[in-house]
C-alpha cells in the first residue's frame, strides 16, 4: 500500500544433489508505466550457501523513506534479483517484479437512494498515508460535465478526514462521480462512483 514500507521475500531452490553458491545482486527503481527508470531505490548484494535439495529465503524491505520522493503518479516499483551459480560457467537467472502499490485513501459514501432534481448530499473522505505531514491539499470533484476545486486544511502523518458535497442530479440514470485527491507530498490520488438517479 502507498505509504508504507515494502517487504519481498526472494525465494532459492537447489534443486540439484549437489552443494550450490549463489550470489544476489539485488536493484529497485521506481518506474513510469513504460518500465522506463525514474530513480534506483535499492542496490543490495549477498551470498547464499545452498545444500542439496535445500531452498532459502532472502527478505528484502524497501522503507517509504527511500522511495516516497521518487515515486511518480503511476505508483510503479521495478524489483529485479540477477543470481548467479558461482563455478558453473556463469549460469545466470534473472527475476523481475513489477510493484503497483494500491491507494486506499479515497472512500466515497452515498445515500441509499439518490431522486432526479432533489438535492443530495455525499461524504467524501480522503487520508494521509504517509507517515509525515501533508499540506496544500486539494479535493478535484467532476461531476456532470463540470469540476469543483476545495481546498482543504493540511493533514497530520496518518490522518483521515471527511468533507460533505451537495449537489442536485438533473436527470435520471447513471452519473459519474471522480475525485481527485493531491498534495505536496503525491498528487493525483483518485476515487469515483457511479450513482444510479431514480425518477421522482
Amino acid at each position: 500500500v502507498f505509504g508504507k514500507d515494502i517487504n519481498l521475500i526472494l525465494v532459492l531452490n537447489n534443486l540439484s544433489s549437489d552443494r550450490k553458491s549463489v550470489r544476489v545482486d539485488m536493484s529497485a527503481s521506481t518506474i513510469l508505466y513504460t518500465r522506463r527508470a525514474v530513480a534506483e531505490i535499492l542496490k543490495a548484494a549477498t551470498s547464499v550457501e545452498l545444500g542439496p535439495k535445500q531452498g532459502k529465503h532472502i527478505r528484502v524491505k524497501i522503507p517509504y523513506t527511500h522511495y516516497g520522493k521518487y515515486l511518480t503518479t503511476d505508483k510503479r516499483i521495478q524489483v529485479t534479483a540477477l543470481c548467479e551459480v558461482m563455478r558453473t560457467n556463469g549460469l545466470k537467472l534473472l527475476v523481475e517484479k513489477t510493484i503497483i502499490l494500491e491507494d486506499t485513501n479515497i472512500i466515497i459514501k452515498l445515500p441509499r437512494r439518490v431522486v432526479v432534481n432533489k438535492a443530495v448530499s455525499l461524504e467524501i473522505s480522503y487520508a494521509n498515508p504517509l507517515p509525515e505531514p501533508v499540506s496544500r491539499c486539494v479535493l478535484l470533484v467532476t461531476l456532470m460535465n463540470q469540476q469543483v476545486k476545495i481546498n482543504l486544511a493540511r493533514l497530520a502523518p496518518r490522518e483521515r478526514s471527511k468533507i460533505y458535497f451537495e449537489f442536485t442530479p438533473r436527470r435520471v440514470g447513471p452519473l459519474q462521480l471522480q475525485v481527485d485527491f493531491s498534495c505536496d507530498k503525491f498528487s493525483h490520488v483518485k476515487g469515483f462512483v457511479t450513482i444510479a438517479v431514480a425518477p421522482a
